[in-house]
């Protein structure tokens, strides 16, 4: 198995810097990652580091509380997109989720997407900040805004991606979206145990770890 494909190559530190976002596109580069994952200032320049490469550029948005208006997040994404993102993670606005405000969960979540147009909108619902039932919710916004992904984590709140919410979130949305997991997947046991649990996707600033561990 390629997992080197399921490897969305992160930084998104806010002190992050050129060289070294220079380097995370050598790296994805090398290793053949499925994407960059970046803030969106940086995107220009990974645009131009992975030139003619297969590595894909995914950004941000609504980054990292989802408190942004809609409105902003529109405009981020077709910002974004103009600029070389092709793909999107959008953080889902979570106090909405929280008080099951969740028509208005799912038409943010499909503006977004209408946004995004033909690329991959992927929807991070924090799963460290949600119960069990907010968990689902999460999952049924998701489907019912025909986004692609839906993701656990930031990776900058309490808590990251279990195999528990993985498991959870495959139980609820089957094979209709994909699952993104994120956040805290500091060795390769950790990967291939979130990989088992349904994910199709690793989010992680320690994806050259994981390969070599």
């Amino acid at each position: 198995m390629e997992y080197n494909k399921y490897i969305d190559h992160t930084l998104l530190r806010a002190d992050a810097t050129a060289k070294e976002i220079v380097k995370l596109c050598q790296e994805a580069r090398i290793h053949n990652f499925m994407s960059v994952c970046v803030n969106p200032d940086y995107v220009p320049l990974c645009k131009k580091q992975l030139a003619n490469s297969k590595v894909k550029i995914c950004t941000v948005i609504g980054f990292p509380l989802g408190s942004n208006t809609t409105k902003t997040k529109i405009k981020e994404t077709i910002d974004a997109i103009k600029n070389g993102a092709q793909e999107i993670d959008m953080v889902v606005n979570i106090s909405w989720l929280k008080a099951k405000q969740l028509t208005d969960v799912v038409n943010e979540i499909k503006l977004v997407k209408k946004a995004c147009g033909s690329l991959i909108l992927k929807v991070i619902v924090e799963t460290a900040l949600l119960n069990r039932v907010d968990k689902i919710n999460a999952c049924k916004c998701v489907m019912a805004a025909k986004a692609d992904f839906i993701k656990t984590s930031t990776g900058f709140s309490s808590g990251g991606a279990t195999v528990a919410d993985v498991k959870l979130f495959k139980k609820c949305v089957g094979n209709k979206i994909s699952i993104k997991a994120s956040g805290g997947i500091k060795t390769r046991q950790d990967m291939l145990a979130l990989i088992k649990a349904g994910a199709n996707r690793i989010g992680t600033s320690r994806g050259i770890a994981l390969m070599q561990d």
